[in-house]
């Protein structure tokens, strides 16, 4: 594939501690669409010290809506879509180079691997991502406190990995999950049971999933392999589910006054 016709394009929100290392690695693009909620840290300075970048300022309404208004500012075919802490790693770059996508490919699955303070884990519970599509074939719809992508026509598997490495401080996660976790506790409440996964139907249950998540992150993952970071993750991911109970909890169970 001619890496011409690809943009990659990444949404932002006080990036400062990411973006500079996720930039370093597109030197590849020709452009680059990148769509700020009006970050108020470093991140507008950074990303004007690279010139391939094109910035767009839009106020946050819903991932959906953000990532549709940065696909209508993609002037190529093909749109890879990033978030500030992903890296695209040689591998990846040169797997992107070799494909020849037919006709019928409206877009590609991309895999994960996760790090912790820079160190690649093992494995993790994040599922491959549709992160790579022709522009007139994608439309994002919102899930819960995130996006999917529906892309038109038939989607392939390629096998190098992203590296998600997100540096901000415990705090900012901290404040994100919380977030993140009102908006799911919404959807999962406002679901009818049918239509949710297996997945989901055990996290309405609120009790089992921590804890579910955790032996799932430690030794199906294989996560106590990576020692402390492999242990930092795993408690990452089950308080996260924990913070999802507490408030399915408070909008389902508690008095309100």
């Amino acid at each position: 594939m001619q890496l011409e016709q690809i943009t990659p394009l990444i949404l932002t929100y006080n990036e400062a501690d990411n973006i500079d290392r996720t930039l370093s690695h597109l030197n590849w693009a020709k452009q680059i669409i990148v769509i700020d909620s009006f970050s108020s840290d470093l991140t507008l300075e950074i990303l004007e010290s690279y010139p391939t970048v094109k910035l767009y300022q839009r106020a946050f309404d819903t991932h959906a809506c953000q990532w549709n208004y940065g696909v209508g500012q993609v002037g190529t075919e093909w749109v890879l879509s990033l978030d500030a802490d992903y890296i695209v790693p040689p591998e990846l770059y040169q797997e992107l180079v070799m494909l020849e996508p037919g006709e019928a490919i409206g877009g590609y699955f991309i895999p994960f691997k996760y790090c912790v303070c820079g160190h690649p884990l093992r494995g993790t519970i994040l599922p491959p991502r549709q992160a790579l599509f022709r522009r007139d074939r994608g439309q994002y719809i919102d899930d819960g406190h995130t996006q999917l992508l529906h892309v038109t026509g038939e989607s392939a598997h390629l096998k190098s990995y992203f590296y998600h490495d997100d540096r901000k401080p415990l705090g900012r996660w901290l404040w994100a999950q919380d977030r993140y976790m009102v908006i799911e506790a919404q959807k999962l409440l406002n679901t009818p049971a049918q239509d949710l996964s297996w997945g989901d139907r055990l996290r309405k249950q609120k009790i089992i999933a921590p804890f579910v998540v955790l032996f799932y992150c430690l030794i199906l993952r294989g996560g106590i392999l990576d020692g402390w970071y492999g242990w930092y993750y795993a408690w990452q991911r089950m308080l996260a589910e924990i913070v999802l109970a507490l408030r399915l909890i408070e909008q389902e169970k508690l008095p309100r006054h």
